[in-house]
């Protein structure tokens, strides 16, 4: 009698919920994303100074300051956003395929530059 109960109970309990969605994530703002577009032009050209690409050469080095730029520009990013590392990783690479393929590292540096210095590295 007393397993019929339980059972006749345990029916009647509801089902667990179904776990809420996370949040989307923040959308980037326009500050978010100057931000990203200067690391990531930051991070091409570093890699071209290293690699010894004459017209990298022609920027001030970046292979110290560039990197931290961006190490610091990523995770603002992440706190910012509320994305995680992947996914601001994930926005870094493309934007800077994106920047390689449009070839406007060159137009962009100047004001990037400007950030560099304003962020005090």
């Amino acid at each position: 009698m007393l397993t019929a109960i339980l059972s006749a109970a345990m029916a009647l309990q509801a089902a667990p919920a179904a776990p809420a969605p996370l949040p989307e994530p923040a959308p980037l703002s326009q500050d978010n994303r100057a931000l990203l577009r200067c690391a990531s032009a930051f991070a091409l050209v570093a890699r071209a100074q290293t690699q010894g690409e004459a017209e990298a050469k022609g920027w001030p080095d970046l292979t110290v300051r560039g990197r931290e730029f961006f190490v610091r520009a990523l995770a603002q990013l992440m706190d910012e956003t509320g994305r995680d590392r992947v996914a601001i990783a994930a926005l870094a690479n493309s934007e800077a395929q994106a920047l390689a393929a449009s070839g406007d590292v060159p137009r962009i540096m100047p004001s990037c530059l400007l950030m560099l210095e304003a962020a005090k590295l």
